[in-house]
């Protein structure tokens, strides 16, 4: 399997390509702020033919590049429809005062090509199977992808902005739920097994197994503990 990633724009976050090798089809996971470029760069340097966009959530950092993405290769955005309004109206979804600072000269809007996620779907996309699991908590409609295990790679988890190495994701933005995150830890990564790679969008990947022993939010769901009694991120 062949996973190339790069952090995009002023956020840095990670847009990441996907295929079974170079040279064949892809998809792109959170083509977001500035994250053209990179893609085009990374699909020449595999030989990668792009077949799909998937979005972990709505927030501009991570659909800022949709549109041009996806009409330059002609391919449609998967959006959960919790997180779909987001692509059009950012601002609502980040908050007037923090948008306003943030949005700048973007260009917002959705691709000709919308379609949306559920709980539990399988995409079969660029010879890929995808499980998508429903993760509210960052946003009403944040996703997890994850891949199956093979017999030359471990199962790898795609956890958008529900999981980091040590950490999770920021909940004071509109639709976010301290609560929910924590419900979505417990149901959709604590089953995952130890040897589960986690791609949480920051500079380094992990794994199941050492968050279950490192990270405190996970370790905290893990006890069984309420989200009163759980330690709470900042930014």
């Amino acid at each position: 399997m062949l996973i190339a990633g790069f952090p995009a724009g002023a956020w840095g976050t990670n847009c990441y390509l996907v295929a079974p090798a170079a040279g064949e089809e892809c998809v792109i996971i959170d083509p977001g702020h500035q994250a053209t470029e990179g893609v085009e760069d990374a699909l020449k340097k595999h030989r990668l033919k792009p077949v799909a966009v998937v979005l972990t959530h709505g927030h501009i950092d991570h659909v800022a590049s949709v549109v041009p993405v996806c009409g330059a290769h002609d391919v449609p955005a998967w959006i959960h429809p919790d997180d779909r309004y987001m692509m059009s109206d950012p601002e609502k979804a980040i908050g007037r005062s923090f948008g306003a600072q943030l949005l700048g000269e973007l260009t917002v809007g959705e691709p000709s090509d919308v379609k949306e996620l559920a709980d539990g779907a399988r995409l079969k996309l660029a010879g890929l199977d995808f499980s998508v699991a429903h993760a509210p908590g960052h946003t009403k409609g944040s996703v997890t992808f994850q891949l199956p295990e093979s017999a030359e790679v471990p199962s790898v988890f795609f956890s958008g902005d529900l999981l980091f190495a040590g950490s999770i994701g920021r909940t004071d933005l509109p639709g976010g739920s301290h609560d929910e995150i924590l419900q979505s830890l417990a149901r959709v990564c604590l089953p995952l097994d130890d040897s589960t790679v986690v791609l949480p969008g920051h500079n380094e990947h992990t794994t199941i197994g050492r968050e279950r022993a490192t990270n405190p939010y996970l370790r905290q769901v893990a006890a069984g503990l309420g989200a009163d009694d759980a330690p709470r991120r900042g930014m």
